[in-house]
C-alpha cells in the first residue's frame, strides 16, 4: 500500500484553507480590523471558530484585502521643542541632540554642545570652567568648536575615583586640547581636611583658580542625578547623611533640593568647588544632561539659574516639558 505524500498532503491542505470566499474574508477583516471587535467575537458573529477567523485575517491580508501601513513617525519639530522648553524653564536657549543619547550621551550630545560653545564667542582670555561627570567627559572626546587662548579651568577639586569622568584636572586637559585653549589645573581634593583646607586657600596657584571662577564668561556643567539614586558617585559624599534625602541633583558637587535652594552635607563648608551663587553669576551657563532620572534636577537648577542654556536630547526634552506643565497646571485634588 503506498503511504501518502506528506508534502503534498499538506500543499492540498493549505488550498484549502485558500479557498475562502472574498465576501466572508472582507467580513471578518472589517469586524476585526474597523469595528475593532475580537476574534472570539468575529467568530460569533459568523457563525464559525477562532481558528477559521485567524485563517479568515491572514488570507485577506495575503491577497490585499487588508493593507497594514506602517508609518514612521512624524519627525519632531526639533527648533520648536526646544523653543518651548527654553520659555517654560526660563532659559535662555536650549540645544537638542538630532537623536536619542540614552545609549551614547556623549556622542550624540557633542553636536549640540559645541554648537552651544560656539554661540557664546568666547574670545582669547576669556575664561571657560568645565565640571567632572560622564556626560561632560564623554561629550569631550568628540570635536568641540576651536576656541584659541580661551583659559579652560576645573569647578571642582580632585576625586579619588578610579573612573575617568571624576578626574577634572584631565577633562580640563582634554576640553583645553579640543578648543585650542589653555589649562589651569587645581591641584587639591574636592573634599579637604579642615587644617589641609586653611592651608590651601593660601596657596597662591589655588587662589589663582577661585579666582577665576569669579571671572568666567562660560560653565558647563553636568547635571546630576538625585545622590540616593545614583550607582556611581564620589567616596567623599555622605549618602547617609539625612539632608542628602531632599535633594534632587547636583551641578560641580553642589547639591539643592527641588526648589532651587542648596543642600549642605557633613564637610560640604569645605568643599573645593564652584559655589552655587558664583554659578548664577556666570553670563553663560550651559548645562548638560538627559534621561528621566535628571528631570526634577534640571527644572529646579533652571529656575535657580545655575545654568541659563541646557543641552539635552528631544526625549528629554519632551519630558521636561511634560513635568514643566504639569507644575504650572497641576490638576485639582480629588474630592
Amino acid at each position: 500500500m503506498q503511504r501518502p505524500d506528506p508534502d503534498r498532503q499538506a500543499e492540498a491542505h493549505a488550498v484549502a484553507e485558500t479557498r475562502f470566499p472574498p465576501d466572508l474574508m472582507y467580513a471578518a477583516a472589517r469586524l476585526y480590523y474597523l469595528e475593532d471587535a475580537n476574534q472570539a467575537e468575529v467568530a460569533r458573529r459568523l457563525s464559525t471558530s477562532r481558528a477559521t477567523v485567524s485563517r479568515l485575517l491572514s488570507e485577506a491580508r495575503r491577497q490585499g484585502i487588508v493593507r497594514i501601513d506602517v508609518v514612521f513617525p512624524e519627525v519632531v519639530d526639533s527648533a520648536d521643542l526646544a523653543a518651548r522648553v527654553a520659555s517654560a524653564l526660563d532659559l535662555e536657549r536650549v540645544y537638542l541632540s538630532q537623536t536619542s543619547a540614552s545609549a551614547h550621551p556623549g556622542r550624540a550630545l557633542a553636536p549640540a554642545l559645541s554648537e552651544a560653545l560656539e554661540s557664546v564667542g568666547l574670545a582669547s582670555g576669556d575664561v571657560l570652567l568645565v565640571s567632572s561627570g560622564r556626560t561632560v567627559y564623554e561629550a569631550a572626546q568628540f570635536e568641540l568648536p576651536r576656541l584659541p587662548g580661551v583659559m579652560v579651568a576645573p569647578t571642582v577639586g580632585g576625586q579619588d575615583e578610579p573612573e575617568a569622568w571624576y578626574q577634572t584636572n584631565e577633562i580640563t586637559r582634554e576640553v583645553a586640547y579640543k578648543i585650542g585653549g589653555r589649562p589651569t589645573f587645581l591641584y587639591a581634593p574636592a573634599l579637604p581636611g579642615a587644617d589641609l583646607y586653611a592651608s590651601l586657600l593660601d596657596d597662591p596657584s589655588i587662589r589663582r583658580v577661585l579666582e577665576l571662577w569669579k571671572s568666567a564668561t562660560c560653565v558647563v556643567t553636568g547635571v546630576g542625578a538625585p545622590p540616593l539614586t545614583r550607582n556611581s558617585i564620589p567616596a567623599f559624599i555622605p549618602t547617609d547623611a539625612a539632608s542628602l534625602r531632599t535633594a534632587v541633583a547636583d551641578v560641580c558637587c553642589r547639591f539643592y533640593d527641588r526648589e532651587g535652594k542648596p543642600v549642605e552635607f557633613p564637610g560640604s563648608d569645605r568643599l573645593m568647588a564652584t559655589g552655587l551663587d558664583v554659578l548664577q553669576d556666570i553670563p553663560y551657563g550651559i548645562g548638560v544632561a538627559v534621561g528621566a532620572d535628571k528631570v526634577g534636577g534640571i527644572i529646579a537648577g533652571a529656575h535657580a539659574g545655575y545654568f541659563n542654556h541646557l543641552v539635552t536630547d528631544p526625549e528629554t526634552a519632551a519630558m521636561l516639558l511634560s513635568a514643566a506643565e504639569k507644575q504650572q497646571h497641576p490638576s485639582s485634588p480629588s474630592r
